[in-house]
């Protein structure tokens, strides 16, 4: 480099908008606006010698500030890329462009003359436009001391700043700029040695500090740092070499102090990373800046309140030892590492699960759990007085292990309703766990942390939506879970509902034991028969069979109704619905053991009152009360006899009670017509068991189905075959082999039943037989046909009809002994709803009659029966053909007597 540069006297002027060019700085810049290029034409590429520029800094008016001399002049001027950088040694990219051309700028008193080290022209396409890129290296300072234009571009009148080697040599004489140098050379070596370390360079960039003048080292290495503009042009100012030594040594120490901070933010991140955990390195170090800062990150604020959650939450001992090592774990752990979400999910569970808390129970009183019984429920009286038992037991034992309450019976009867009235009576909270269509094991126990998405089970989930570990907790459905790959739920229930196991339940997900002895339980279902045994062993079941119309009519009455009018914004001014057409409905439309299509009738009737008041015009006559009104357009209208619209609302009265009021003049009565207009032509009528069985080949029969009692026809025929047996209606195995066995009897017994002629002959020859069971869309199984089938194939061999005022239910065997059934009540209510009058029942059944209302029995004919001849000696009109003949063809007996050695044989032979 050399010592001293002559300058002219008159330069043309580059702007660098918001950036500083230092003398021995190298920068790349790329001219595109028609300015810049003019200037660089005229005054670089056509020389045969590359001549010399100046670099002036310039500011925008919004950027001045009174630190620094500027020379205001409202010129056009080119605008520069703000996040360009120049570095010393090294060319980097620097864009003008022709944007804001009219902005007003600060020109900068001082600046730096530059040459070029290289030229490139190019041409864009498509449009044409010359670009020049440009190399420049800066040489010495120079002051302004006249700005004026050349043609597009500016030149300026220039004095150099550059001492001369005279000048120079005197200084560097001077006791201070010798300590300075020293000073400066050895921050920088440092700098120097920590880059080479860090870069694994070589030595090149010492040759410098040995080579170049110490006053323009300190130029050249401060314009390679990140530093702001403020600091570039005080850098720029700085004449003096003394003062610019003094600069630069600050900086220069700053950036060493920066890299220094850098490598030992960099060693303590990769010294607590794992060799799996590099890819973090970026947000590690952004995490050690903070600390390095004091800027605590909040997540130290929320795992310490998670602590403090967590001391609080009363967790036994073991848990808690438990908790600490997983606190201590995610401690150590990022947030930005794997199972940190996880983790953190985890001990929010488990701080947010209730281990002691439990809701204040009220002292309990019976009477009033009787009264809120009633008054939720009609009839079941049974089933309340067994949960008035339940709550006896917990008031003079509170920490009893009662039984668990299952309540079977069919949809629509108030089962779900039961259990949260126990909840109200005990005075806790209460919530439902639906286990309907359940398969994974997971839903009960929880799935293990090592999967993704991993989350507790329904159980631990429905404590913590409670907060409290005592609530009435209803497992409703239980009979709908199932089994596959994923497990068996109702496995895994017989730990939640066994007292002796459930106070140490472990779910997956918590693994941990958690205690569930302080809940109750309370259990639902449609039928019992799905239930696995050893899980059914462990509740109590209660059975809510169907309810009778005079049941269903009060449940009507005093429930239903106010329910749907309330629902639908009505009320009993509005419409009114008679017991008679109540009953009605019972009869004609709903034929279920619950309430819930009777309901969905009487919501029908509502939103057809609804529609007429929602149209209806909102007219009424005047009132009493108005005589003292008068105007002249009302006396008008009142003399014309004309229909005034008047309301009148009194102070102190409810809008919605005054609207109510006024809005409907006499309220709608339902009426048999209106019944058929709303819902329909009647669904079921008292004929239809006549018209069935009109026929011979068909009986009635009573079965047991989800939902409810139901009865059942059996339709028998035959026709020219070969001897065989169809089946047809969805039939299950059990059903199919009751058939086998039916048709087995009645072949066997043909001539005692008078359905052949003699012994021997076989009654299926030549002829097929058919067995169907109407409603095939409706799967059939169950062991309770058996006597309703032979009943049928009786009829159809013998030709007569079956009683169709007699409905049977009972399996029989091999041998015609007729076995009992289950269901008898809600059998026995089915056919009362049906307007049965007859029931065979077996005789081993008796028993289950106390269970049937007596309103019922009371309009029932029970008819018991210990064989098959006792079914169809009360199924036919005059009894069956066996006991016709008993009763009018005398039986012959002939007593023959042999001798056979000392043994007398008595043999009796029929004539």
């Amino acid at each position: 480099m050399a010592e001293s540069i002559e300058l002219p006297s008159r330069l043309a002027i580059l702007p660098f908008r918001n950036k500083v060019l230092l003398p021995g700085a190298i920068i790349r810049i790329c001219c595109t606006s028609p300015t810049s290029v003019k200037l660089v034409e005229q005054e670089l590429w056509q020389p045969e010698e590359k001549g010399l520029i100046g670099i002036l800094p310039v500011r925008d008016a919004a950027q001045v500030k009174t630190a620094g001399p500027v020379v205001p002049h409202e010129v056009g001027t080119d605008s520069l890329d703000k996040s360009s950088k120049v570095q010393g040694g090294s060319p980097n990219s620097h864009k003008l462009d022709a944007n804001n051309q009219h902005d007003v700028v600060h020109w900068h008193k001082m600046g730096v003359a530059a040459r070029a080290l290289h030229l490139s022209r190019g041409v864009e396409k498509p449009s044409g436009r010359v670009t020049y890129i440009v190399v420049l290296e800066g040489l010495c300072r120079f002051s302004v001391q006249e700005l004026s234009m050349r043609g597009t571009y500016h030149t300026a009148r220039i004095s150099s700043l550059e001492m001369t080697k005279t000048e120079m040599e005197q200084v560097e004489q001077d006791p201070d700029f010798i300590m300075l140098s020293r000073q400066f050379k050895a921050t920088a070596m440092d700098l120097i040695s920590v880059l080479e370390q860090k870069q694994k360079t070589g030595g090149r960039t010492k040759v410098l500090l040995e080579t170049v003048p110490v006053h323009k080292l300190a130029d050249i290495f401060v314009a390679s740092f990140e530093i702001s503009f403020e600091e570039q042009l005080s850098m720029l100012d700085s004449v003096d070499p003394k003062v610019r030594l003094s600069k630069a040594t600050e900086l220069v120490d700053r950036h060493l102090q920066s890299i220094r901070v850098a490598e030992k933010i960099t060693q303590k991140v990769e010294g607590q990373l794992s060799k799996s955990q590099k890819e973090f390195l970026l947000r590690q170090q952004m995490r050690a800046i903070k600390e390095e800062l004091g800027d605590d990150d909040d997540d130290e604020d929320g795992l310490a309140a998670l602590e403090r959650k967590m001391q609080s939450a009363g967790m036994p001992q073991n848990v808690w030892k438990h908790v600490q090592r997983e606190l201590r774990r995610l401690k150590k752990m990022q947030p930005q590492q794997p199972g940190y979400n996880s983790s953190r999910a985890y001990l929010d569970l488990l701080a947010d699960l209730p281990w002691q808390k439990t809701s204040k129970e009220l002292e309990l009183d019976l009477r009033a759990a009787q009264e809120r019984l009633d008054s939720d429920h009609y009839g079941l009286v049974k089933v309340k007085q067994r949960i008035i038992e339940y709550l006896a037991v917990r008031k003079l034992k509170p920490d009893a292990r009662g039984p668990i309450l299952c309540f079977v019976g069919p949809p629509g009867v108030g089962k779900t309703s039961l259990a949260s009235s126990i909840a109200a009576a005990l005075d806790r909270k209460f919530v439902r766990i639906s286990l309907g269509g359940v398969k994974d094991e997971a839903d009960i126990r929880g799935h293990r942390r090592t999967y993704i998405g991993s989350m507790p089970g329904r159980l631990i989930d429905g404590l913590k939506r409670v907060a409290v570990c005592n609530p009435v907790m209803l497992l409703d459905e239980i009979d709908k879970t199932g089994s596959d790959v994923r497990g068996d739920p109702a496995s895994a229930l017989l730990e939640v509902l066994d007292p002796e196991q459930n106070k140490t339940f472990n779910d997956h997900y918590l693994n941990v034991p958690f205690d569930l002895s302080k809940v109750i339980f309370v259990a639902t279902a449609n039928r019992a028969q799905p239930i696995p045994p050893p899980l059914l062993d462990r509740m109590e079941v209660i059975e809510l069979p169907g309810y009778t119309p005079e049941e269903k009519l009060k449940i009507a009455m005093q429930h239903l109704i106010p329910r749907v009018l309330d629902q639908h914004g009505l009320s009993s001014e509005f419409l009114q619905i008679p017991e008679g057409m109540v009953e009605l409905v019972i009869q004609r439309y709903t034929r279920e053991a619950g309430v819930r299509n009777l309901e969905r009738s009487l919501a029908a009737l509502a939103r057809a009152a609804a529609v007429r008041v929602a149209e209806q015009d909102h007219v009424v006559p005047l009132s009493k009360g108005v005589e003292g009104l008068s105007a002249p357009l009302l006396e008008s209208k009142l003399a014309d006899a004309a229909e005034v619209e008047l309301e009148v609302i009194p102070m102190g009265v409810n809008n919605r009670d005054i609207s109510n009021t006024f809005r409907i003049i006499s309220p709608l009565v339902v009426d048999e017509a209106m019944l058929e207009k709303v819902l329909g032509p009647p669904k079921f009528d008292g004929r239809e068991a006549a018209d069935r069985v009109a026929t011979p080949g068909a009986s009635v029969g009573l079965v047991w189905t989800t939902f409810g009692g139901e009865v059942q026809f059996v339709e028998a025929t035959e026709m020219v075959g070969k001897g065989e047996l169809h089946l047809t209606g969805q039939l299950g195995d059990v059903i199919k082999e009751s058939a086998q066995i039916a048709l087995t009897w009645v072949r066997a017994r043909a001539a005692e039943l008078r359905l052949a002629a003699a012994e021997g002959i076989n009654l299926l020859e030549g002829r097929d037989i058919h067995i169907h069971f109407p409603a095939g869309a409706v799967p059939k199984d169950g062991p309770s046909a058996g006597v309703t089938l032979v009943t049928a194939l009786v009829s159809l061999f013998s030709e007569k009809r079956v009683r169709s005022d007699t409905a049977m239910t009972g399996e029989m065997t091999l041998r015609g002994l007729v076995l009992p059934v289950g269901g008898i009540k809600d059998k026995i209510l089915a056919a009362h709803r049906y307007g049965i009058k007859r029931v065979i029942l077996p005789e081993r059944n008796q028993k289950d009659l106390v269970e049937v209302p007596s309103s019922v029995l009371a309009n029932l004919e029970i008819l018991l029966a210990k064989r098959m001849e006792d079914v169809l000696e009360h199924a036919f009109d005059g009894g069956c053909p066996w006991r016709q003949r008993s009763k009018s063809d005398p039986i012959l007996i002939c007593i023959v007597a042999t001798l056979e050695g000392e043994h007398l044989s008595v043999q009796l032979l029929p004539s």
